[in-house]
């Protein structure tokens, strides 16, 4: 085939709507989006990071807390087995919690809590501006909620996961429940088309 005749092939195909599409994904596409750009925070290992730090990895971002009685879990445990069902491209994900509870959630409790789930997973905190700002960035809601005691309050906290390509650009925002199935499959697709 002569490339003008090429040419007029994909021309044909874009037209008729039978141009290779981008990827399919199941979480909701946030491509462009103008928010979820900044993040400034320190890990459990007492390292300061910022989303640049795993530039070449497929992020997976999460604002939780240690003490969380449901969602946090759930999401974290749907996050390490949708990267152990990728095999050997889960090594190009990388899991992010940040904790929405500085009060409570140490980098010693973070060290033990994050990575019990899968030991790649970094656990991230600030104090309570560093928080707020990160928060605000990501337009993620929380607030503490009294407990019986001082110390038995709980906090409520948007829901969902932050996905972001090999390249630093958020993509996806991956709803709580989606499943590990769901998760794998999305991260999957990014794996391919930037690998």
């Amino acid at each position: 085939m002569t490339r003008r005749a090429a040419a007029v092939l994909a021309a044909a195909l874009i037209v008729t709507g039978c141009a290779p599409e981008g990827p399919s994904f199941r979480g909701t596409d946030v491509t462009g989006a103008t928010f979820g750009r900044e993040l400034a925070l320190t890990g459990h290992d007492g390292k300061a990071r910022t989303l640049a730090d795993f530039r070449g990895k497929v992020v997976v971002l999460f604002f939780g807390y240690t003490q969380c009685p449901d969602v946090c879990p759930t999401a974290l445990g749907a996050l390490a087995e949708a990267k152990r069902r990728l095999g050997a491209d889960g090594a190009h994900v990388q899991g992010v919690f940040v904790t929405v509870d500085p009060e409570r959630d140490t980098p010693e409790l973070l060290s033990n809590y994050v990575p019990a789930f899968d030991p790649s997973f970094v656990g991230l905190y600030g104090d309570a501006a560093a928080t707020e700002r990160a928060a605000k960035e990501f337009k993620v809601l929380y607030r503490k909620v009294p407990g019986g005691t001082p110390e038995t309050y709980t906090m409520d906290h948007s829901a969902g996961m932050y996905v972001f390509d090999r390249a630093g650009r958020l993509r996806l925002f991956v709803g709580h429940g989606a499943g590990a199935d769901a998760l794998a499959h999305d991260l999957a697709e990014l794996l391919r088309e930037s690998g």
